[in-house]
């Protein structure tokens, strides 16, 4: 559903009494428990329990099962996520009495009145370089509040509300949120067309970019060796803005060269202006990671913290939930997960597991997120998975759209080369399908932003009743 944006945004402590609709999902918590940090009287609904319920409990959140008018008995305030149906019978109520009804956006900008706002914005990798900033900043002896869109296991949580006036904040573009928040600097790490649902062109998507640009207060740090991204560079120095390019390519300002890529591991050397800085170890692997930390690195260095702090604290970062997180091994084959939805993050987090198969199978089981996006991006993601030994596509997860039945996972696996693919119907019975192929010594890569998440456990299970 979508919810306006209003026009006047007060403090999050003037909002009385504020409910969640949608709490369980990774944004609606962070802020959730931001308020709540604040001594705001927070609580919520979701359609499932969930561990991240549990979690919010145990933090004097109350979280409800289920959505119920009676919810809103006590409440000043809701806040919705995106994906809950206009239908819901709490945002049918909330409009009926005439109560403030906020999308997720003005939430979190209601938050970050009064703060100093880093904003990480872009299509891909938002997640991981705003914890890995969040971690810099926190070895480098600062305090940061945080906002980031996924569970962060050496942060403990997605959100936390620090003792200084900065805040570190994922800025999501996926419905034009980033465009709320008037941050003081901010780092893009990518503009490669995506949620063309809500902006309908690849020319519209790009613009929204350029009008965040115009929303910067200060700083602004740009990946080098994405074209979109550094396509904002000169709009940006014409308004002031003090500009830096991080990335690989040989004119960036903070340069990482000597890239060395292990099965638990990267490892690159930091140089700005031509200096060497220094080295920088990370506990992931993948080009893709070395690519965020030098975005990260590059605004804790605007913010005046010292290169062997910033370097201690990304190497403290072991990861985000559902980003290439390993859930476990059992029956001699290890089972990761992750969020990837889009042929690049597809490309960049098959690269990643190959380094950590090493020379092993790499069974790759793939939910397309969207019948849009899947409409425009299908043979793109086939092409992507081609670099496994083996495919299997679930149906497509519809989220708030409805099934067209010219688009389906059929789409993905006409466009595989090389390895064996197949379409392997609900995600409710992939884990049995799954069983029967896989072999000691397998990597399994669970993959996509609905409800995959749910196989690999399943799996494990599986595969640990048969020793």
């Amino acid at each position: 559903m979508r919810i306006d944006i209003p026009t006047d945004i007060p403090a999050a402590d003037q909002l009385g009494r504020v409910f969640f609709i949608g709490i369980g999902g990774a944004g609606l918590s962070a802020i959730a428990r931001l308020m709540a940090q604040q001594g705001i009287a927070v609580s919520g609904s979701d359609a499932n329990d969930s561990a991240v319920l549990e979690a919010l409990r145990s933090e004097g959140i109350t979280c409800h099962v289920g959505h119920d008018v009676a919810h809103l008995a006590e409440v000043d305030t809701v806040i919705a996520s995106t994906a809950v149906r206009e239908d819901n019978v709490e945002i049918v109520e909330a409009q009926r009495r005439g109560l403030r009804l906020w999308p997720r956006s003005a939430g979190l900008r209601a938050v970050m009145e009064g703060r100093r706002t880093v904003a990480v914005a872009g299509t891909h990798g938002k997640t991981t370089t705003t914890a890995m900033l969040t971690c810099a900043l926190i070895a480098a002896g600062a305090d940061p509040s945080f906002a980031i869109g996924a569970e962060v296991a050496s942060l403990g949580a997605n959100a936390r509300l620090g003792t200084g006036d900065l805040l570190i904040a994922e800025a999501d573009e996926s419905d034009g949120a980033f465009l709320v928040y008037d941050p003081d600097g901010a780092i893009v790490t990518n503009v490669d067309a995506d949620h063309l649902d809500n902006y309908g062109t690849v020319e519209a998507y790009a613009e929204a970019f350029d009008t965040f640009v115009t929303t910067i207060g200060s700083f602004l740090i740009l990946n080098a060796d994405d074209a979109g991204a550094r396509s904002l560079a000169a709009a940006a120095t014409a308004r002031g803005l003090d500009v830096m390019l991080a990335g690989f390519a040989g004119d960036a300002d903070l340069r990482a060269d000597h890239l060395v890529i292990g099965s638990t591991s990267t490892t690159f050397t930091a140089s700005r202006d031509g200096v060497e800085l220094g080295l920088v170890r990370l506990a992931v692997p993948g080009a893709h990671y070395a690519l965020d930390a030098v975005l990260a690195l590059g605004a804790g260095l605007h913010l005046g913290e010292d290169f062997a702090l910033l370097a201690e604290g990304l190497a403290s970062y072991t990861g985000a939930q559902r980003r290439m997180q390993l859930l476990g091994e059992s029956g001699g084959v290890r089972v990761y997960d992750s969020y990837a939805h889009h042929p690049t993050e597809i490309s960049a987090d098959l690269a990643a597991a190959r380094a950590i198969a090493g020379g092993d199978r790499l069974v790759v089981a793939y939910q397309p997120h969207l019948v849009s996006r899947t409409r425009l991006y299908g043979a793109e993601m086939g092409h992507a998975l081609s670099a496994a030994d083996r495919v299997v596509v679930a149906d497509i997860y519809l989220a708030r759209e409805d099934a067209d039945p010219a688009v389906t996972a059929q789409l993905i696996v006409d466009a595989v080369d090389g390895p064996r693919a197949t379409a392997g119907g609900p995600v409710a019975g992939l884990a049995e399908t799954l069983l029967p192929e896989l072999r000691p010594g397998d990597l399994l890569l669970t993959l996509g932003a609905g409800d995959i998440t749910t196989v690999g456990p399943l799996v494990l299970a599986a595969l640990g009743a048969q020793a």
